[in-house]
């Protein structure tokens, strides 16, 4: 039985999207009764005969290059680059250009950008981190005369929330470093600026996505992001953006430094900002460097290793999440119970918020000290198996556990339905992957944080400035305090699989939206080793979201968070009944469970690709 849902209205009041969801599919939400042996395995092509659909569409196949983003065009861009001679590295960034056309509401220059790198050649997982940090100038001192007396600099959309962007140095460096040397920045910025310049048709999420940020644009005088000045673009609208265009040619002709960060487009950041009581100078643009960090990993189910980002991004709370539900949920396969296994993953996902919020913190700037555990040890699988047991946290349990002591661990909570209609989608970040031929893999993601960031646009550039600055905590001595010249608590992460036995890529991924992404690694990464599921059928499966975490908070937010569980989702009353509190997430909000992507690869050399069907985008290659 297949069910139409009405969704948002988006476009004109008459259009409606809509959308088809699985609701009585046995399969859906349980992985133990899936017909798949394993990740990488021959199953992935049966032949038809033996086909049992069990995503939303079938992956995407190929063996010489492949794109996998949440906008078409973006994938196309990205794809052209490959046909051209670039590889993987080379089509990541110009991926990454023409989302800030197609999605500005979850991205741009103006934010943050980071990636994982796989090299074929030398079976090795690099890393480039371009968050940017926080203005000299900005301290807690100043934040409390400013009047933010709370945990948080509040709202969001503050100047002093705006950070040093490091997204278009890491597009540089991407090329730099690691790019096949046959294109230059200008040739891989070409079908972002001829988007620019014509103008790119908006997909229907996005469209409704950059209607509810019209107000925030409107005020804040971004007409750049607007139609006419006056509204956001409708779905299927061709939306174009020449300042943006005149940007990026800025950045081909002189580079990163010269183009961006020093210079006319520098010169207009700091203005912007000042203009609205921001404490952003030409110092601290002209100062910023990407960073090449060691990634951290651990292994899951002795099958793949995991690799994500050190602090100051979460990439450890995946991992250490990983690692808690090996530990009570050891020795399985496919999980035994699918109700067993969503108990399990939520309680093992909500013990590493926890730990993370609490030692997570920019490792370069003195605070680092304040952190009482390293990330080495919090990814330690003793660590885990302790820290599970400490908690009282197993598969038969029939409640759900405090994991910080901040409430009563007798786990005696109602739980049931939350009010917490309305919940606010994740427009925030993209994230997209691309292997070529030759088997290099980019997992890479950028983002502006919130949609639009903080909706400043510098004069004359085409883009919105982030506002990374809100993930800090205003707490005294806690390791994420805010902090001078200090990079915050950063949600956005991708992701990577290598085969433990040989090394090998096994596959790109990641899941963009917040505080969602470690949540959205945790259940992709099991559904496909566990399970064994394609990359689109992991991607497709019911998701669920711990609401209401935040770095602005801390731990305390893990045990204050809503459990947000999806449409189609068949744990909904064992959760309930465990005592998790429990909100039936539909519609557009169903957002909140973020947009991921997957390109694996077999052993066979040839790539699967899948796009998650929450967004606009797709997995193509050739």
């Amino acid at each position: 039985m297949i069910e139409n849902v009405t969704h948002a209205q988006l476009g004109q009041k008459s259009a409606e999207l809509r959308y088809f969801l699985t609701k009585s599919d046995p399969r859906i939400g349980r992985p133990d009764i899936l017909a798949m042996a394993g990740p990488g395995s021959k199953s992935w092509g049966k032949s038809a005969t033996a086909i049992e659909f069990n995503g939303r569409r079938s992956p995407a196949i190929a063996t010489r290059g492949m794109v996998a983003s949440s906008q078409t065009l973006a994938s196309e861009a990205g794809l052209r680059i490959l046909r051209s001679g670039g590889n993987a590295f080379d089509a990541a960034v110009a991926v990454a250009a023409a989302l800030n056309v197609c999605e500005p509401t979850s991205t741009g220059i103006g934010g943050d950008a980071f990636a994982l790198c796989y090299h074929a050649d030398s079976k090795a997982v690099t890393s480039v981190v371009g968050g940017g940090a926080s203005p000299a100038a900005l301290t807690l001192e100043l934040c409390r005369e400013r009047g933010h007396a709370g945990s948080e600099i509040s709202p969001s959309t503050d100047a002093l929330c705006v950070m040093v962007p490091g997204a278009c140095a890491v597009w540089e460096d991407v090329v730099t470093k690691h790019g096949s040397g046959k294109l230059t920045l200008g040739d891989i910025l070409a079908p972002a600026i001829e988007l620019a310049e014509g103008g790119a048709p908006i997909g229907p999420v996005t469209a409704e996505l950059w209607r509810r940020q019209e107000d925030l644009l409107k005020q804040q005088g971004a007409t750049c992001m607007l139609v006419d000045g006056a509204r956001a673009p409708r779905a299927g609208e061709r939306k174009s953006n020449p300042e943006l265009a005149a940007t990026f040619r800025r950045v081909a002709e002189h580079g990163a430094h010269a183009g961006f960060y020093t210079g006319p487009i520098a010169e207009a950041i700091v203005n912007a900002v000042a203009e609205r009581g921001g404490v952003l100078t030409l110092e601290d643009l002209a100062v910023h460097k990407t960073k090449f960090p060691e990634p951290l990993s651990t292994t899951y189910r002795d099958t793949v290793r995991v690799w994500e980002l050190p602090p100051p991004n979460h990439g450890l709370a995946a991992l250490l999440a990983l690692n808690c539900l090996e530990a009570v949920l050891p020795g399985v396969g496919a999980p035994a119970h699918c109700r067993t296994w969503d108990h399990s993953a939520v309680e093992s996902m909500k013990i590493a918020f926890a730990d993370t919020l609490e030692h997570c913190g920019d490792p370069d700037h003195p605070d680092a000290l304040l952190a009482s555990l390293t990330p080495a040890q919090l990814i330690d699988k003793e660590y885990a198996k302790a820290r599970v047991e400490a908690c009282g946290v197993n598969a038969q349990g029939l409640k759900c556990t405090s994991v910080t002591g901040v409430k009563g661990d007798d786990g005696e909570g109602e739980g049931g339905d939350s009010n917490v209609a309305g919940l606010r989608p994740s427009p925030d970040t993209v994230y997209f992957c691309v292997v070529d031929g030759d088997g290099n893999a980019c997992s890479f993601i950028n983002s502006n944080y919130d949609g639009f960031g903080t909706g400043i646009a510098p004069e004359g550039c085409g883009f919105t400035l982030q506002n990374r600055g809100h993930n800090f905590i205003l707490r005294e001595g806690h390791v994420n305090c805010v902090g001078p010249s200090k990079r915050p608590y950063h949600t956005i992460i991708p992701g990577m699989l290598t085969r433990t036995d040989s090394g090998d890529l096994f596959a790109a991924f990641g899941v963009m939206g917040g505080f969602m992404q470690p949540q959205g690694h945790l259940q992709v990464v099991s559904h496909m080793v566990d399970g064994g599921m394609d990359p689109q059928a992991a991607l497709d499966m019911p998701r669920w979201c711990l609401w209401g975490v935040g770095s602005e908070v801390g731990s305390e937010s893990v045990e204050d968070s809503v459990l947000a569980v999806e449409e189609g989702h068949l744990s909904i009353n064992d959760l309930h009944r465990r005592g998790h509190p429990v909100d039936h997430t539909r519609g557009l909000e169903r957002t909140v469970f973020g947009r991921g992507q997957v390109i694996a690869r077999d052993e066979h050399g040839v790539l699967w690709g899948g796009s998650d069907s929450r967004g606009d985008g797709c997995a193509i290659g050739f």
